[in-house]
Order: C-alpha cells, then structure tokens, then sequence
C-alpha cells in the first residue's frame, strides 16, 4: 500500500504525504470561519498538507471549506477512529486520513475510501501487523511518551521497510532530530498554529511560523 495523494496540480504525478512537507500541521478549529484563512496561510507558508482533527464540531465543514476554497492545499482528516468518520470525511473532502491507532475494522475501511492513509502505531507489533496487511506509511503516536527519536532509530534496523511521520509532542526544537532519520519522512504538529494567533486571526504570523517549520526540510 503505498500513501499516495494527487498533487495540488490536477495532472502532476502524485506524491506520497510522507514526502509534501516536512511538517503536516495537525489543526484543532472550534470556528469553520477560521478554516480557509487559516489554511491559506500554512499554504503561503509552505505546508500545504493539512491534518483538520475530528475533535471539534467544526472540524467536517472545515474540511469541506479548506478542499473547496483553498487551491494548493492538500486537506486531511484526523483521529479518525471509525468507519463512520471515514465516510463523512471522504464526502467532505478530504484527500488522506490519519489515525491515532486502528482496529481491523477501521484499516479495511480506510483501505476501502480510495484515499491515501497514515494508521497510528506506538509499538513494534503494531507496525509488524500492518506490514503484514501491505502498509507501510504509519502515524507514530504520541511520539514523545512513546519513546521519540530513541524508539523509532531502533526500529530502523529491523523493519527498514516501515516509514512513519510521528505526531504528539514535537515541538520546533525537536522536529529536526526526528526528521533526521531515515525512517522518518514528515512530522505532525501544531506549534505553527498558537491558539493565541488564532483567536487574534493573525494569518500573517502562522504564515511565518509555517515557513520555519517548512525550512526544517533536510
């Protein structure tokens, strides 16, 4: 299974969301009004995937707005935990789907929505049971409590084959050592969206601080 998703340009070879960016924002809106501007300005800096959390009420017709409105931005569904959460964030838009871990259940159904998936993973035997069903391409989550850097270089050795973007958290400080190793093709965060910058609708400073995180690229 590879994590493909169409480019923002409708006729360029699709790219994998391990490779978009090296950091994939992981947005909380409680405000749909807040969706589009605030994914045109991770866009104008440089992040153009985008992990919209199912936490909220507003986060469904965020995700529709952002994919409806925002040219460039590729829009994704997070703590996705169920069949239902599938379907309603495929019909909304989004163009891949983030799990905070998964069941046989959900892996099928993610598998069966025709858009690229990241299931999250903390443990070795969660990773080697998924390599088993063909994925490849894993959420690691919560990165920091589950071991950071340290647990995923170990992985490294024995299951070269499995790449993940680790999510929970990392902050800029601690992005490049993630990014650094070899299994490793993106980070999650949300450091480059401050409550405080969007309560304020300051798009201009999460636009610069969408920049710092995409100059993290190595």
């Amino acid at each position: 299974m590879t994590s493909s998703v169409p480019s923002p340009a409708p006729d360029a070879p699709a790219a994998s969301v391990l490779d978009l960016a090296p950091v994939v924002p992981v947005v909380v809106l409680h405000d749909v009004a807040d969706a589009v501007p605030l994914a045109r300005a991770l866009v104008a800096g440089g992040l153009p995937a985008i992990e919209v959390t199912l936490r909220t009420p507003a986060a469904l017709e965020s995700i529709r707005a952002m994919a409806a409105e925002v040219p460039g931005a590729v829009v994704g569904a997070g703590t996705v935990i169920s069949p239902e959460h599938v379907r309603d964030t495929v019909d909304a838009g989004a163009r891949f789907l983030v799990s905070p871990g998964w069941t046989d259940a959900l892996l099928e159904a993610m598998k069966a929505s025709g858009v690229p998936f990241l299931p999250g993973v903390s443990t070795t035997s969660e990773v080697v049971a998924l390599l088993e069903r063909g994925v490849r391409e894993m959420k690691f989550f919560p990165a920091e409590a589950a071991g950071g850097t340290a647990y995923l270089k170990a992985l490294s050795a024995p299951l070269p084959q499995a790449r993940f973007c680790p999510t929970g958290g990392i902050s800029l400080a601690s992005a490049p050592s993630y990014l650094a190793l070899p299994n490793v093709g993106c980070v999650g965060g949300s450091w480059m969206i401050p409550a405080d910058a969007v309560a304020a609708k300051d798009w201009d400073r999460v636009a610069r601080l969408a920049a710092e995180a995409a100059a993290l690229a190595p």
